[in-house]
């Protein structure tokens, strides 16, 4: 491609799903490469190498993910630029993405020994298995800048509408990884470092590939124009849409936490059904993101040409494939869901649990299908302040709606607050659309 800002081409489902499948299809590989990680210390025979690689993934992974700013903030800019025909900053965006990664792996590098004490202070664990996740950690952690760099990566190759080398990121990724894993850990017997060490290559050869695929911005003088790259207002612009983002994710991690840990106070058979039943929307949110991806792209493209019918088209294209998907899993987990749980789970109380709650389940894909693709159709324009703003509010709705319904209805009343959690997003947002609509015109 030797034109970052593409020419107009008419938005249609075609268009949409060119973005969007490759991204479902690389979201289906994530569960894979856990299930290889446990796997391979399983085999060892000792219960602490299992624990050890949980919690330690666990932790990195929560570390990281407050990085997945930088992702959704790229999206949303670099899609305006390109749709304003700016190549130059395009590539200056990804410039500074990656600067940003660069200095928070090397903060999470330097402060290592401080986030380990302070996650085994909030979690303690055996001296043995804490122990070994040290191992495991102090060697991954040196792959933070690569792991926070992909972010960046993919949320600049999202905006140009190139998923397919989303995909082909995280399929080499992870291929490599397993791979990895089975030979460090059976063949050579390093154990515990050895998944690690897997890790630590593929995510370092993961950024590698991703650069590659955005060769056409590294070569651009634009990239290396540090008047530019550096520009204050444009720092500042970029710190404010990725501070949003960063308070609006926080709320939504504490709304699904303070939803696990209200649980827990109904005895652990409730807890777990819950947990089980919260794997059927892992799996709706791994199916959506796709299309709230091509709303990220194709909305942040309307708003950088100041194109106010593509911007409605892209909402309404997005969301009609979005909110259609959303019902198709509410029909499957409605038919398949018993199955679902009994795949899941081989503990009966459980599965009787599980099956009694199973209704709000059903509901939630259809009635979350809404937020979710608006929270793309923001990102998309970067009203970042909007979502952030809806999103303190939908909180306080949700405080206000598990306060009154817990206490009468149990843990019905917690799913049905966690339900209306979801209206509220979705309410809010769309209360917000307007303004969206009149901000392309200005």
């Amino acid at each position: 491609m030797t034109d970052l800002a593409a020419g107009p081409v008419r938005l249609s489902h075609r268009r949409v799903l060119h973005i969007a499948l490759p991204i479902v299809l690389s979201n289906a590989t994530v569960p894979i490469l856990g299930l290889v990680d446990t796997g391979v210390v399983g085999q060892m025979g000792e219960a602490a190498p299992i624990g050890a690689v949980g919690l330690g993934a666990v932790f990195l992974t929560a570390v990281y993910w407050v990085f997945g700013f930088l992702r959704m903030g790229m999206t949303g800019l670099a899609a305006q630029a390109r749709g304003a025909g700016d190549d130059a900053e395009v590539a200056a965006l990804l410039a500074r993405g990656l600067m940003l990664a660069g200095f928070g792996g090397a903060a999470l590098i330097a402060g290592q020994w401080l986030l380990f004490s302070g996650a085994f202070a909030l979690a303690p664990a055996s001296d043995e298995v804490e122990t070994l996740a040290r191992a495991y950690m102090g060697l991954r952690i040196w792959s933070a800048p690569a792991a926070i760099g992909i972010f960046a990566v993919t949320g600049w190759l999202i905006a140009q509408e190139r998923t397919r080398a989303v995909l082909v990121i995280q399929l080499a990724m992870n291929g490599l990884n397993i791979g990895l894993d089975l030979l460090f850990v059976p063949v050579m017997g390093w154990g515990v470092e050895g998944v690690a060490a897997a890790t630590l290559i593929a995510e370092w050869s993961g950024l590698a590939l991703g650069l590659w695929f955005c060769r056409d911005a590294l070569g651009m003088p634009a990239f290396r124009d540090w008047p530019r790259v550096l520009d204050r207002a444009r720092l500042v612009h970029l710190a404010q849409v990725n501070g949003d983002i960063l308070i609006r994710s926080l709320l939504l991690e504490a709304v699904f936490l303070s939803f696990l840990f209200l649980a827990a106070g109904f005895g652990d058979v409730r807890l777990a059904a819950n947990q089980v039943l919260l794997q059927f929307m892992y799996v709706t949110a791994y199916a959506l993101d796709g299309f709230a991806f091509s709303a990220e792209a194709l909305v942040g493209q309307a708003m950088g040409a100041r194109a106010r019918s593509d911007l409605r088209r892209a909402a309404l294209l997005t969301g009609i494939w979005g909110i259609g998907s959303g019902a198709a899993l509410a029909l499957a987990f409605a038919v398949g869901g018993g199955a679902l749980i009994d795949l899941l789970t081989t503990s009966e109380p459980v599965r009787d649990a599980a099956r009694a709650y199973l209704s709000w389940m059903v509901a939630v894909p259809v009635i979350g299908a809404v937020a979710w693709m608006l929270d793309g159709v923001f990102i998309g324009a970067t009203r970042t302040a909007d979502m952030r703003n809806m999103m303190i509010l939908s909180t306080l709705v949700y405080a206000v709606a598990a306060a009154l319904l817990v206490p009468a209805f149990g843990n019905h009343g917690l799913w049905a607050a966690f339900i209306v959690s979801f209206v509220a997003r979705g309410a809010t947002l769309a209360a917000r659309y307007p303004a969206l609509e009149r901000q392309a015109e200005a």
